[in-house]
């Protein structure tokens, strides 16, 4: 962002206010002196207060929020047009349409007819109306360009609105308030600087000066539009990347493998020397084979011996004794 140079400023002519019997007290911290009846404006308040406003409308571009320029005064008609259109933002300079802002539904539904009749001609539905008719709705259509042609990208309430003359545009300030929307404003030693959220003390007569301020003012714009531009442009990217990192998955490297150390090779070992061959042992002479042993005679069978008789039951009266006994040692 450029500094703003009083030198400039002053070639400018921002530095002239209004007749001293015509200056609003609340105007005086901004006043260097009285000249010829006149009020000078101190013009290092106002390059302070152009960098101010400068840095909050360059946040209100990068958010991408619109900026409404306010100016149906003769002199700053054509300026306003010519500058804001190079940054594509909504300027009204003609008379300002009450309700803009506090009714801004019914606003858009006049833009909507616009878009509908320029929708009729390129359908050829428009070349089946009657003479009287095309006639009514070319009027129309013109009357809505005139005021509202401006507009017609404003699809929502804008982020901020800039005006040149606070005493003219009074509703579009009381609009602004009522809906804490932040004006910024060309404010002269006759206006009340406090209806103003950002004050930019100057000169808001002379076309010179208005040129000066919103040349200042629309740069401070285009740089934050095109820092929004190269972050989408970087977040694209960005997406984009991470799309083809999906895809293909990035292989790990494999660590490097420090060598082995090399392995001293152990000295040869002398060969034993070859021990001689043993002597062949004398094989032992075969032993004679001994004489085979006569067969032992056969024994006699014992004769078979006798079964005993059967033993008598009493043996059973015997086997008994012996359990009385214990019972009667018990006892």
């Amino acid at each position: 962002m450029a500094q703003t140079k009083v030198k400039t400023l002053l070639n400018a002519g921002v530095h002239f206010g209004h007749l001293t019997r015509k200056w609003d007290p609340n105007m005086a911290p901004y006043i260097y002196m009285e000249r010829n009846g006149i009020h000078i404006i101190n013009l290092y308040k106002t390059a302070a207060k152009i960098e101010e406003a400068q840095s909050a409308l360059k946040k209100i571009a990068i958010s991408g929020r619109k900026i409404l320029f306010v100016a149906t005064k003769k002199q700053a008609k054509d300026i306003v047009a010519e500058k804001v259109k190079k940054i594509n933002m909504p300027y009204i300079t003609e008379r300002w349409p009450g309700g803009m802002l506090t009714n801004f539904v019914t606003i858009r539904k006049a833009v909507k007819k616009m878009t509908a009749v320029d929708r009729m001609k390129k359908d050829g539905t428009f070349e089946t109306l009657s003479k009287k008719e095309k006639l009514q709705v070319e009027r129309m259509r013109a009357k809505l360009e005139k005021n509202l042609g401006s507009i017609t990208d404003m699809t929502r309430l804008p982020g901020a609105l800039f005006v040149v003359d606070i005493k003219r545009e009074n509703i579009a300030i009381k609009e602004a308030q009522k809906l804490n929307i932040p004006i910024f404003a060309m404010v002269d030693t006759n206006s009340d600087p406090r209806e103003v959220d950002f004050v930019i003390p100057s000169n808001d007569d002379a076309s010179k000066s208005i040129e000066k301020i919103l040349s200042l003012v629309t740069d401070s714009i285009s740089e934050g539009l095109l820092e929004r531009k190269n972050e989408k442009e970087a977040q694209e990217k960005g997406e984009s990347q991470t799309d083809v990192s999906k895809a293909t998955p990035e292989v790990e490297v494999a660590p490097e493998v420090e060598a082995a150390p090399e392995v001293e090779v152990a000295p040869e070992v002398e060969t034993a020397p070859e021990v001689e061959a043993a002597p062949e042992a004398e094989v032992a002479p075969e032993v004679e084979a001994a004489p085979e042993v006569e067969a032992a005679p056969e024994a006699e069978v014992a004769p078979e011996v006798e079964i005993a008789p059967e033993v008598k039951a009493t043996t059973k009266k015997n086997a008994s004794s012996p359990r009385k006994r214990n019972s009667k040692e018990k006892k």
